[in-house]
């Protein structure tokens, strides 16, 4: 089965008898790892690599994504191989979709509404086993009634954005942490829980591109987040809706068993900004793609998904929406 290849090191990818390789030194010696090009679904740079066009080309005949981080492990772009799967009629229907401002807010609000249900569902949970998170699970009910009255996707976001808020002051609580978490800081980050929900969200961006590129959906066509010119804004829709199911899942469990420690994360730039540690990023990494390869009983398939499997299912129940089979609704935890 196809997998993701996160590569840290520094070297060269290169295409040798039909066999991807990864070359780089080590005290003096040259080593080459070969990489079966039909075993990968998507690549994950890290590190300073060399690669030209053939390689390019070799990637983009066997449908691999390639995402690119820069030295601090902020996401810079992908390689998106140009699309084989191609629908343009689903096309056309992603454009009215989003053309019509009732059904794209219809959309944008079943995104938003995922969302936040998503958050719900983690603070029963930790108010459950003991943390005091009754008043935070009141205050975002309140909004939740509000997201319903909402009228244009300004206002929409706006409710979205008052929930992230109040639900981010309650990870003081999660997380037992010494100085309140007040709110949420992104370029750079200024502190851990910042630094992993940054990384976090851009991992769970790219796993959910990558799953997109497999289904016939145009990844620039949104509804929720503005359609841009330097994003595929559609992977910003999806991943809202998991965000607090797969990242902040993660983070509580990292950060409350002490997977992930103070020493696991460093200060770069006069701005203060704090960012995850080579060691860091590759806990981070093994564990969000332990998370992804978990598996769960479907309720409506009623089989067992992984949750990799769920994020191109969410694309596939918008695919059946925009061509009028059966209305989308977010996924809700269970």
């Amino acid at each position: 089965m196809p997998q993701s290849y996160y590569i840290f090191r520094n070297g060269r990818l290169r295409r040798h008898q039909n066999t991807l390789y990864l070359e780089s030194e080590s005290d003096g010696q040259l080593s080459k790892q070969p990489i079966p090009v039909e075993n990968v679904r998507d690549l994950y740079l890290f590190g300073e690599i060399d690669l030209n066009t053939k390689l390019l080309v070799f990637l983009a005949q066997h449908e691999v994504v390639v995402h690119c981080f820069n030295y601090y492990g902020f996401y810079v772009g992908s390689f998106y191989p140009r699309e084989g799967n191609v629908s343009g009629h689903l096309l056309v229907k992603q454009v009215e979709h989003y053309l019509d401002a009732a059904l794209r807010l219809e959309l944008a609000r079943e995104f938003v509404r995922g969302a936040i249900g998503h958050i719900l569902h983690n603070l029963r949970y930790y108010h459950n086993r003991g943390k005091e998170l009754a008043d935070a699970i009141r205050d975002i009910e309140a909004l939740e009634l509000e997201l319903e009255h909402a009228e244009d996707i300004p206002s929409l976001m706006g409710v979205e954005g008052r929930v992230r808020e109040r639900y981010y002051l309650a990870f003081t609580d999660i997380l037992s942490l010494e100085q309140p978490f007040e709110k949420r800081v992104r370029r750079p980050p200024d502190n851990p829980i910042n630094a992993m929900l940054s990384f976090g969200n851009t991992l769970l961006y790219t796993a959910v591109l990558s799953q997109l590129y497999i289904t016939q959906l145009n990844p620039t066509i949104s509804y929720l987040h503005e359609p841009s010119s330097r994003r595929f804004s559609l992977a910003l829709d999806i991943a809202e809706v998991f965000k607090p199911l797969i990242v902040d899942r993660l983070i509580f469990r990292l950060w409350n068993k002490r997977m992930l420690q103070e020493e696991d994360f460093e200060s770069i730039g006069e701005a203060s900004g704090v960012i995850l540690n080579e060691r860091g990023r590759k806990v981070f990494v093994r564990e969000f793609e332990e998370l992804l390869a978990t598996t769960v009983t479907h309720r409506q398939l009623r089989r067992s998904v992984s949750y990799r499997q769920l994020l191109r299912l969410e694309a596939y129940k918008l695919v059946r929406h925009l061509i009028g089979m059966e209305p989308y609704r977010a996924l809700r935890a269970w």
